[in-house]
């Protein structure tokens, strides 16, 4: 047989002379378990043998054995320990060394331990031995033997296989190959497999279930990654909500709020319009058929006054006889008076009419612009400015000549003949809404004819409003107080643009924006032209473009105020007195 215990991984069997197992020497037993059973095999186990220290004995009784646990190798095939379902064949029941009085036979033919000398080498027995307990005959019975049942007959080993006979040749076995494992030879039974198929097979099944397993952790890994981010992502919720909820609870108290408001505000309104509003109603109902009466009445005055001026308004007025070739000459020739004369510059052109003032410094002023109650439009073409509009005066109350001047200017070709016959001044008056006067007077004044686009020449400057035509705005300073200087600058109207501001958009224009004709720069600093505004102050919303286009004198008021009165006049230069 096999030592099967020293196939047994792991497993060691006790070493000789150990006391526990002087009791299991000399036996074999055969284990038939249900596992054996379902396998269809015997299992055999054989247990190293050996000789009694002090006898032999042979008992040939047979005992229910129990299939003992393969350490770690068994456990590969089974769970659990299994029971003997069968007495054992043959068995060598333990040997007593007290009770080894008569040698018996031994197993296999062993024999008590002699030496060769054919004597017993076991120790003597002296008379100091004590292998009994002595036996005292005043208070003990008899020892006496009990009685036993005769020794099991029959049965036992097999007969020993025949001896091979001497030339007879050998045949060599094989012990047979399954799946790798060596079994026993089948003349001795077959062994129940070791493992070897099994662990080979679990061998094969462990890469694939390596693999499923590692699948399965990173599984378990980008789980546990999606469950974190889900868990933030639903915290993150639950605070969206809970901020949602303080919002709608806000919202609520807004809506609540403003809930009271609005049923104030209808009871207001219940009130106002069932009681109020009626009684304004039938107010508004009168103030309106008050307002029908005087509506007709106005049309009939209108309709009235439009047959009167069906005819010509004319002025009635005597002109003096006095003349000359300006108001200089018409004082020197005996004109003391300031109203409505005929001048005539030159033998070759016609006698045409100009207010003289004869009182302001002294007199002989030509007045060639003025302006007193926005009567006049100033915002004209080309040709008007050329020619000259307006009423030059108009009758004096109680009087029979026009000693009142009207708002005119005199005109572009008519301002350039008198202002090179000779060295002319030029005095600019000016007076606020206050009834505040300043002047500004220029010794040198010259205007170029329409070949020169009416070009402005002017020096010498004195007077109290600022010197806006030379220096430009006094509020502005560098670049921006060039573009605002009126000397040399060109005539401009909003229908033919000669003034400084070089660009391609037609739009951009300094006449169209300012509202008359004038010496335009990039705009100005003084607007004597431009729009009549009522009460003097003005704002950029009230002004056509946006612009500060009123009769502007920057220097004194300003952009943003508009002057109530202002005059231009001119006479010759002479030395002073």
């Amino acid at each position: 047989m096999i030592n099967v215990a020293s196939t047994m991984p792991g497993y060691s069997w006790p070493k000789w002379g150990e006391e526990k197992h002087l009791k299991t020497r000399h036996f074999y037993i055969l284990i038939y378990t249900d596992w054996c059973q379902k396998m269809g095999v015997f299992f055999y186990t054989q247990v190293d043998s050996a000789v009694c220290n002090r006898c032999t004995y042979t008992s040939r009784s047979c005992h229910q054995s129990t299939c003992f646990k393969r350490e770690k190798n068994l456990s590969k095939y089974s769970n659990s320990v299994y029971s003997s379902k069968k007495v054992c064949q043959s068995c060598m029941t333990l040997c007593d060394p007290m009770d080894c009085s008569t040698p018996g036979s031994s197993v296999h033919g062993d024999s008590p331990s002699k030496n060769t000398e054919g004597q017993d080498d076991r120790p003597k027995v002296g008379l100091g031995a004590r292998g009994h307990r002595p036996y005292d005959k005043k208070k003990e019975e008899a020892p006496s033997l009990r009685p036993v049942p005769p020794p099991i007959s029959g049965g036992g080993y097999r007969a020993r296989p025949a001896t091979a006979t001497v030339g007879q040749k050998k045949v060599e076995r094989k012990p047979p190959d399954a799946d790798g494992c060596l079994h026993a030879d089948p003349d001795l039974g077959v062994l129940c497999p070791t493992g070897c198929k099994l662990q080979d097979t679990l061998v094969r099944q462990e890469r694939p279930i390596r693999k499923s397993i590692e699948d399965l952790r990173n599984t378990v890994d980008s789980v546990s990654r999606t469950s974190s981010s889900t868990f933030q992502y639903i915290t993150l919720l639950k605070n969206m909500w809970k901020g949602r909820q303080n919002q709608v609870q806000d919202n609520e108290n807004v809506v609540n709020e403003y809930s009271s408001h609005l049923e104030k505000h209808q009871l207001y309104i219940d009130e106002t319009v069932k009681n109020n509003i009626p009684t304004k109603l039938r107010v508004l109902r009168s103030i309106l058929e008050n307002l029908r009466s005087k509506i007709q009445k106005l049309e009939s005055d209108v309709s009235t006054q439009m047959e009167y001026c069906r005819t010509p308004c004319t002025v009635t007025c005597n002109i003096p006889v006095v003349s000359g070739k300006e108001c200089e000459e018409i004082i020197r020739n005996g004109g003391e008076t300031s109203e409505m004369y005929l001048i005539q510059p030159e033998d070759s052109s016609k006698p045409y009419r100009v207010y003289c003032d004869m009182k302001t410094e002294k007199g002989g002023w030509t007045v060639i612009q003025n302006r007193q109650d926005g009567s006049v439009d100033f915002g004209r073409k080309w040709d008007p400015y050329k020619q000259g509009f307006g009423n030059i005066a108009t009758n004096a109350e109680g009087k029979k000549y026009c000693g009142v001047p009207g708002e005119y200017w005199l005109g572009n070709d008519r301002i350039s003949q008198l202002t090179n016959m000779g060295p002319t001044k030029l005095l600019i008056e000016m007076e606020d809404w206050k009834g505040d006067k300043v002047t500004a007077l220029y010794e040198g004044f010259t205007v170029q004819n329409e070949a020169n686009k009416y070009q402005l020449s002017v020096s010498k400057y004195k007077g109290t409003a600022g010197n806006a035509l030379i220096e430009g705005a006094s509020q502005l300073v560098g670049e921006n107080r060039t573009m605002t200087i009126h000397n040399s600058m060109f005539f401009s109207t909003y229908d033919r643009d000669n003034d400084g501001w070089k660009t391609t958009d037609p739009r951009k224009q300094c006449s169209k924006e300012d509202g008359g004709g004038w010496w335009y720069n990039r705009c100005h600093a003084a607007n004597p032209n431009g729009r009549y505004y009522w009460g003097g102050a003005y704002t950029w919303d009230m002004a056509k473009h946006g612009t500060d286009d009123g009769v502007v004198w920057m220097n004194w008021q300003g952009s943003w105020y508009s002057m109530k009165k202002m005059s231009m006049k001119i006479r010759p230069y002479f030395p002073e007195q």
